[in-house]
């Protein structure tokens, strides 16, 4: 079937859009990958841009995950095909964080992987959602808030919501994974206690 891989595709050049790239340099003349962790995340945008940028990128790299992921309703045959939703979504995670429009590299894609679990199943993600608030009001810290809000993402699905879907339940055990795996330094120095705290702040200029 030669569907999917069209679908494949559009779902990895929608999660490459590198908006944090792109706002930072169309709006303030800055790459945000030279400063802060170098990532081109929400996150990174915020710490260096401020606080209006840094949420819209979120929005939008949130949207990316989550457009991927209907991209199976394009299709009459794959339409709400778990399998293909999943598959999707990963694959715009994976253009986020490999993105083919700013040289491959990208942020880490917790922003598109909200998006995607919203779009896969919206109860267990707003759990997710409501986990990441709670543990970051208390703490300031992204990197922490996002580590253990994504370790309760199987967690909801499974004893919340009783998922009875093993690609479902198998996806939400690898994203874990894969956070951790792209967390990998935010953890030696939240284990060193140098991790800073994300502290709101108005929108300023950053000069090259």
């Amino acid at each position: 079937m030669i569907v999917k891989p069209i679908l494949v595709l559009l779902a990895y050049l929608l999660g490459s859009i590198p908006w944090a790239v792109w706002i930072g340099k169309i709006f303030y003349n800055t790459d945000v990958r030279d400063y802060g962790s170098g990532n081109a995340g929400a996150t990174n945008t915020l710490r260096v841009l401020g606080t209006k940028p840094g949420l819209s990128v979120l929005i939008l790299d949130a949207l990316k995950g989550f457009a991927a992921v209907k991209l199976v309703f394009l299709s009459h045959v794959l339409a709400g095909d778990i399998e293909t939703m999943v598959l999707l979504g990963t694959v715009a995670v994976i253009g986020h964080i490999f993105p083919v429009f700013a040289n491959f590299k990208g942020g880490k894609g917790i922003a598109t992987l909200l998006g995607m679990i919203v779009a896969v199943h919206a109860g267990a993600a707003l759990m997710v959602i409501a986990t990441f608030l709670i543990i970051f009001l208390s703490c300031r810290i992204v990197s922490l808030s996002a580590i253990l809000a994504s370790t309760s993402f199987p967690i909801w699905l499974i004893f919340r919501y009783h998922e009875t879907s093993r690609t479902l339940v198998i996806f939400s055990f690898a994203l874990v994974f894969l956070v951790l795996l792209t967390h990998q330094k935010n953890l030696e120095r939240l284990l060193n206690g140098e991790e800073s705290k994300i502290r709101l702040r108005k929108n300023h200029n950053h000069d090259n």
